[in-house]
């Protein structure tokens, strides 16, 4: 069995930016007609288990923790406006959704991945993001990440080609380098070249010593600028594992069992909704989807 589990916020940005080149005026549910089409486009690729998860609201418990974490502000109102239109239309669908408040879209994610890890029923997890904190939840080739937009598959040995690193350093590599999608910085001075070739060596952030010196007696005699970004590190080490606090992924979400999240069909509104979007068409698909089953 592979279970399909999609980050519906990004699918979302991802359906309106991409009608928003091919259209000056983007019709007001592209959106949702978007995310609806490449659901039903999983289905008709085979997938039987499939859920996605969307930020309901996209501030959560990390605001709280850190001043500068994203918000909705300067989101664009079309999109803030189809998030609950979105979810509506998928459970519609009769896909399962996972609505975030408290917590975001990739923590309901990773929930989902530790329990499918934990069926045997389920030989493979394809989490359909590009998003990087995802990452961290990569395993073998049982638990990859699909980038549907650049029709690329990750698995664990191409996040190390990647990043140089594996999954369970993707938080710590975060940390140092920071998430300007997330809002928090990283270290100064830190980069993606440092943090890789860093945690390679010590793989956690709470291995790595103070003492530049160490680094040197432990092989890392190449790298440019130790002293200084040990420095850094040194005197700001409560920044790191408060941004490592933030890109760690919750993975005790309530997401129900692997059963759940099993597609047997559209519900009796679904019809209704897809002619309010003016997408008729995706009925006919359905049609043949289901004659094909």
């Amino acid at each position: 069995m592979q279970v399909h589990l999609v980050d519906g916020t990004y699918e979302m940005y991802r359906q309106h930016y991409g009608q928003a080149v091919g259209h000056r005026d983007p019709p007001p549910f592209a959106a949702t007609v978007g995310v609806l089409t490449s659901t039903l486009q999983l289905l008709s690729e085979g997938a039987t288990h499939i859920a996605v998860a969307t930020d309901h609201v996209i501030e959560s418990f990390r605001n709280e923790l850190w001043h500068g974490y994203k918000t909705s502000e300067g989101m664009e109102p079309v999109l803030l406006e189809q998030i609950p239109i979105v979810e509506d239309a998928l459970r519609a669908m009769g896909i399962t959704v996972w609505a975030m408040e408290r917590y975001e879209a990739d923590d309901a994610l990773a929930s989902a991945v530790a329990v499918a890890c934990e069926d045997r029923r389920v030989h493979q997890v394809r989490i359909l993001t590009p998003d990087k904190d995802l990452g961290q939840c990569v395993s073998g080739r049982r638990v990859v990440q699909v980038d549907r937009r650049n029709n690329l598959v990750l698995d664990e040995v191409a996040v190390r080609e990647k990043f140089g690193i594996g999954p369970e350093s993707i938080a710590d590599y975060l940390a140092l380098v920071g998430d300007s999608a997330d809002g928090f910085p990283g270290l100064p001075g830190w980069g993606a070249k440092s943090a890789s070739v860093v945690l390679a060596r010590y793989v956690l952030l709470d291995e790595i010593p103070d003492d530049h010196e160490q680094w040197f007696r432990d092989g890392l005699t190449t790298l440019r600028g130790a002293e200084k970004l040990a420095t850094t590190l040194r005197t700001q080490r409560k920044d790191a594992e408060l941004f490592r606090t933030l890109a760690t992924l919750v993975q005790d979400v309530p997401v129900g069992s692997v059963d759940d999240w099993k597609w047997n069909g559209v519900t009796p509104a679904f019809a209704g909704l897809v002619e309010k979007f003016g997408a008729a068409h995706l009925l006919d698909r359905l049609d043949r989807l289901r004659r094909l089953k």
